[in-house]
């Protein structure tokens, strides 16, 4: 059995050349990618100019433009870089079935058993540069036994053990001790350090079986440790990988934690660290050629009732539901036209879905004919098992009418026309306050509640937000008021029923303290829902919140 070997790619300016690639317009010359942090913009991504003129990452903007007055800027947008990494986790299949991301800029392959087939691992190293280099993008990669270790070559390669000053290190003694004391031979023990060697004499490539050699100069931030962990290393003078070797790990373990001698471990092989390739998305498509070019809506029609029965098929024996079906027609001029159609709650019955997509096909435009169709299933879920609670419901699902279908189905049509982002729905809400006892959701994404509360008292109809009422500030209610610059009388009235604000928030509305409401009918047959505030924070008064239908 050959001996595993991994393969890790590092784009070190990925968000910058990303941005490059494709805003043309971006003036030649210093570049930079920039990220808000405690509301200052900072550098996380440059290319080479950018660099050779001296800034860094994690350098506010502001010190940048004027160290490179001519220094060009973009935001960085991390949904669009996980895309694009994404994407170049595709390219790099080409190389090994088993390639994983390693967020935010960087990959990790099993390359075992698939270096010969092109030329070595030097050839295969190589073909990557070349690729990278012909995409305009900038690449180090490391290989090795181990995961680890090639994550830390492709990053390290060519670094040696900085130098954190710290009194702790053995070999910051006291110049006056150094003096007297005898030569060193290694700068562990107090002697200079060693130059670091050049980037062109660094090995990127460990052989196999030597990894403990290959990692052994790299600093301890090779290990993927933290940054608290790699300062506490630095203090007590442990720079290197090598020199954590010898030390015992029961120790370290105590220090530092269990996860630092687990990266360690990972590094030398001692603990396997899989690549775990990622799941290919599901898709559910069918698609039909036609011998002749069709244009009629009853052609189109007769192509979906072949398709659909198809393609519900295959999302049943996945047990997915499609929430939206796109249509593609593509026509004989070599063009396409698409149309989508959504539903309010995931069904594969194709009953339901040929409705909806039929109410789009006026918007199609034949041209000079269609010829071929195509139906995705663009965004489907899980579809579980209902469990009738009676005879009704179980004839209703024989029926293919399960418990809501005909709302849903409404709710379908109304979407496809409007939109399905349009229709809301009132959710129960576990507040006692009058105006937070429901909120608004989308009527789509959510199932009809039946778990509403029933209040103590009745509920108006209609709330809107508390108008004065012209009484005076007292908490008795007179036999007349005046609202909305007309007089009222009052018939009847019921109450009070007091309601107390939620201590615990500071909510602007109810500063006014707490509240007594009265269900008021007045002489022209008005129910309102008057209140008297007693106050608190705002001074005290009259308000009508509501009417009842």
């Amino acid at each position: 059995m050959p001996a595993k070997r991994h393969l890790s790619l590092w784009f070190p300016r990925l968000a910058a050349e990303r941005s490059m690639r494709l805003d043309r317009g971006l003036p030649p010359g210093p570049f930079v990618v920039v990220e808000d942090q405690r509301g200052a913009q900072v550098i996380v991504s440059m290319n080479a100019e950018a660099q050779a003129a001296g800034l860094t990452a994690g350098q506010p903007l502001r010190d940048a433009r004027a160290m490179c007055p001519g220094l060009a800027s973009r935001p960085i947008n991390r949904v669009t870089e996980a895309t694009f990494l994404t994407t170049l986790r595709r390219w790099a299949g080409r190389f090994s079935p088993w390639v994983s991301e390693e967020a935010p800029d960087g990959l990790v392959l099993d390359i075992t058993g698939c270096a010969h087939l092109f030329g070595g691992e030097e050839a295969l190293a190589e073909e990557i540069d070349r690729d990278c280099a012909r995409l305009g993008l900038t690449v180090r990669l490391g290989l090795a036994d181990t995961r680890g270790a090639a994550w830390a070559l492709a990053r390290f390669s060519g670094e040696t053990g900085g130098g954190h000053r710290s009194g702790d290190a053995i070999d910051q003694e006291a110049r006056a001790t150094r003096s007297r004391a005898v030569k060193r031979r290694h700068w562990t023990r107090g002697g200079a350090a060693p130059k670091p060697r050049t980037t062109a004499q660094a090995p990127r490539i460990a052989p196999v079986g030597q990894t403990r050699q290959a990692i052994g100069p790299l600093p301890v931030a090779a290990l993927r440790l933290d940054p608290e962990a790699i300062e506490g290393l630095s203090r007590l003078g442990l720079r290197r990988i090598e020199d954590l070797f010898g030390t015992p790990r029961a120790g370290l373990a105590r220090r530092f934690g269990r996860h630092m001698v687990q990266r360690l471990d990972q590094a030398l092989g001692v603990e396997p660290e899989p690549v775990s390739p990622a799941r290919p998305p599901v898709r559910f498509a069918v698609r039909m050629g036609l011998p002749e070019p069709i244009g009629l809506e009853e052609d189109l029609l007769a192509c979906f009732d072949r398709l659909l029965p198809e393609l519900c098929d295959r999302l049943t024996r996945a047990g997915r539901g499609a929430r939206q079906v796109r249509a593609e027609f593509s026509r004989a001029d070599h063009t396409m036209q698409a149309v989508e159609a959504g539903l309010a709650q995931p069904s594969a019955d194709p009953h339901r879905i040929r409705p909806l997509l039929a109410m789009k096909l006026p918007d199609v435009d034949a041209g000079f004919g269609i010829d071929a169709v195509r139906l995705v299933a663009t965004r489907h879920e899980p579809v579980h098992a209902v469990q009738h609670r009676g005879h009704l419901e179980a004839g209703e699902q024989v029926a293919n009418r399960g418990p809501g279908a005909a709302l849903d189905d409404l709710l379908g049509r109304i979407g496809t026309r409007l939109g399905l982002e349009a229709m809301t729905r009132l959710h129960p809400a576990e507040s006692h306050i009058p105006e937070k006892g429901a909120n608004v959701v989308a009527a789509v994404f959510t199932s009809a509640a039946t778990d509403w509360a029933k209040p103590a008292r009745e509920r108006p109809l209609r709330l809107w937000p508390p108008e004065p009422v012209m009484i005076p500030d007292v908490p008795r209610l007179p036999e007349s008021f005046r609202w909305r610059g007309r007089d009222h009388r009052v018939m009847r009235a019921t109450g009070p029923e007091r309601i107390a604000p939620e201590w615990w928030l500071d909510d602007p509305n109810w500063r006014s303290g707490q509240r007594d409401y009265w269900i008021v009918v007045t002489e022209r047959g008005e129910r309102l829902w008057l209140y008297f505030a007693h106050g608190a924070a705002k001074s005290a008064g009259w308000f009508c919140h509501g009417a009842f239908a």
